[in-house]
């Protein structure tokens, strides 16, 4: 069953609750705290994309391609479509011979509102590149030229590319193939549904091994996080909780965002991985879940929870810009006994 995460206050009155879940695990599949149900089946849609791009390094694609640590990052990221954004993707795609017609990730207005209205301001439409997605495409459109697999049809589920990506994913969660469900996410390209006590396992993961043993120095996955540790505006953009996250706990703590109110973190000094689902998938409420789950684990200074507050407990305002209420997590981490 899921349990009311957070409460909407109007006044001194419940106006709405939303319920949802949280699983907190280790590496080695311990689970440590929950909220709810930890086999809660959850679609990973863009918690996903640092899984999916770790074979961009693991195959040698990263190294073929020179690509930099920046453009790495975006292979993680769900962008704002801002101009930074837009630059390393053209980047990526000219070093592997292509260009942005390429993408089959859609077209939609850049999610950033100031890049959005600089847009029309202008006169300009928006492009593929500006889609929140498009970073994960460029990394598969990587692996097909590296690869020398065709670029057609690499959005479909039987194409090689999405067969690498589908076993990455597979032995990163410990969910067999033929156990994971497959839908088609927002960009087209095939999406995950497994327990959502594996998402935090496979986060747990990212975490090692430590960049200071001989094993860790140069693997894929501490090559990838040491990218979007160093980059967090490449994971989200200005303006956004996953970068914001990443900016104010400096390397502590690695913050991706999914859709329909999921979310994962890594917790890189203690090896832990945090999944989040908010049942009718409303962000106002997955904000304050996230923020209030990591102050709970004790991750959060005084300083940082200020900074946060706006994530954390929003305040409601009417169209007078009085303040009528409150959005405040109301849950506590329940610790799993051996």
């Amino acid at each position: 069953m899921s349990e009311v995460l957070v409460r909407v206050m109007r006044g001194r009155h419940i106006e709405n609750q939303h319920r949802g879940h949280i699983v907190v695990a280790n590496s080695k599949g311990k689970i440590l705290y929950k909220v709810g149900d930890p086999d809660y089946l959850f679609c990973l849609r863009s918690c996903a994309k640092p899984l999916q791009a770790l074979p961009v390094i693991e195959t040698g694609a990263a190294d073929q391609f020179n690509f930099t640590e920046e453009e790495l990052a975006v292979f993680c990221g769900s962008l704002n479509g801002q101009d930074f954004h837009v630059k390393a993707v053209e980047s990526i795609l000219s070093k592997i011979g292509l260009n942005t017609s390429h993408l089959n990730c859609g077209i939609h207005q850049p999610s950033h509102r100031g890049t959005a209205k600089k847009l029309s301001s202008e006169g300009k439409i928006p492009g593929p590149v500006h889609n929140n997605c498009v970073g994960k495409h460029s990394a598969m459109l990587a692996l097909c030229v590296f690869n020398s697999w065709p670029i057609e049809n690499y959005c479909h589920i039987e194409h090689p590319v999405q067969q690498m990506i589908l076993n990455k994913i597979s032995q990163m969660t410990e969910v067999s193939k033929e156990e994971i469900k497959i839908g088609i996410d927002g960009c087209g390209v095939p999406v995950f549904f497994l327990p959502l006590k594996q998402l935090a396992i496979s986060y747990a993961k990212l975490t090692e091994p430590h960049p200071s043993s001989e094993q860790g120095k140069n693997s894929p996955v501490v090559r990838m996080m040491r990218a979007v540790l160093n980059h967090p505006e490449m994971i989200a953009g200005d303006e956004r909780i996953c970068t914001d996250i990443m900016r104010n706990l400096h390397k502590r703590v690695f913050a991706k965002t999914g859709a329909e109110g999921g979310y994962a973190l890594s917790i890189m000094d203690k090896g832990l991985g945090i999944g989040v689902k908010v049942e009718d998938g409303n962000n106002r409420a997955l904000h304050s879940v996230v923020i209030e789950t990591l102050n709970q684990l004790g991750l959060l200074h005084e300083r940082e929870r200020r900074n946060l507050v706006k994530y954390h407990r929003p305040v409601i305002l009417n169209y007078r810009r009085e303040e009528v209420g409150v959005i405040e997590p109301v849950f506590r981490l329940e610790r799993v006994k051996d």
